[in-house]
């Protein structure tokens, strides 16, 4: 008997047309589009995901995210999470992604089942606020209960390697209820360590960067305030970097 080898979607993180058109190009499946990368990601613009839908194929799956910050939002954030759901769907998008908790920690599971039953029939992915949550396996069965199809995390660890005890326990607690992802550090050097958890997928930017093409640089002033984000760096995905861990898996 021949044996099936298990290999996990491959997921990229984009912030850009260039990226998602990168992401398609090294093998991905499914694009989680976002705007505002050192926030962590929030609401991709109608613009971006409109263009990305017309010139990719893959999946794409759009961040539900009011601002950075925490992940307890007040009612008024959440009617704009709501709102935006309604433009994804319009848009064509296949998912979103999102992440709410209550004040003690707790995923709120009322305003994630609503924002779920909204989002229907697209598929909802619980972003990495679980690593976040005050008790991450508690959170597992919340989530769930909520009716999310996938959790994305990085085992509570700013890095899914150094979460990855963590990740492999909560996949065996999942027992197939949910899908599990994980994220946040992923490349061509772990990417069959993760695999080998049993995480249905793997997500990361395949980043690289370059320098702005501008010539007048401006001195002594960060437009976002602060100093270390750099000004004149372009971060975007590298298809070849995703193609590596496409090839290796």
């Amino acid at each position: 008997m021949t044996l099936t080898k298990f290999s996990p979607v491959i997921e990229v993180c984009a912030f850009s047309l260039e990226s998602c058109l990168a992401a398609e190009k090294g093998g991905a499946k499914r694009i989680e589009l976002c705007a505002a990368m050192y926030e962590g990601g929030t609401t991709p613009s109608a613009g971006l995901i409109s263009l990305a839908k017309q010139q990719t194929s893959i999946e794409i799956h759009a961040m539900i995210r009011p601002r950075g910050g925490d992940f307890c939002y007040a009612d008024d954030e959440i009617e704009v999470m709501k709102a935006d759901i309604q433009v994804v769907k319009s848009l064509g998008c296949d998912g979103i992604v999102l992440g709410v908790l209550q004040k003690d920690g707790r995923v709120n599971i009322a305003q994630t089942k609503e924002l779920v039953e909204l989002a229907k029939p697209l598929q909802v992915t619980f972003h990495r606020a679980i690593d976040m949550a005050r008790d991450y396996f508690e959170a597992l069965e919340d989530i769930i209960e909520a009716g999310c199809h996938r959790i994305l995390t990085s085992g509570q660890k700013n890095t899914v390697m150094e979460g990855i005890e963590d990740l492999t326990e909560l996949v065996k607690r999942a027992d197939g209820r949910i899908q599990i992802m994980a994220g946040s550090g992923v490349n061509v050097q772990n990417a069959q360590t993760l695999a080998s958890t049993g995480v249905n997928a793997l997500h990361l930017t395949g980043k690289s960067s370059r320098d702005s093409e501008m010539v007048f640089r401006k001195e002594g002033i960060a437009m976002g305030g602060l100093s270390e984000v750099p000004e004149y760096d372009i971060v975007y995905s590298d298809a070849d970097k995703i193609r590596a861990v496409v090839d290796l898996l």
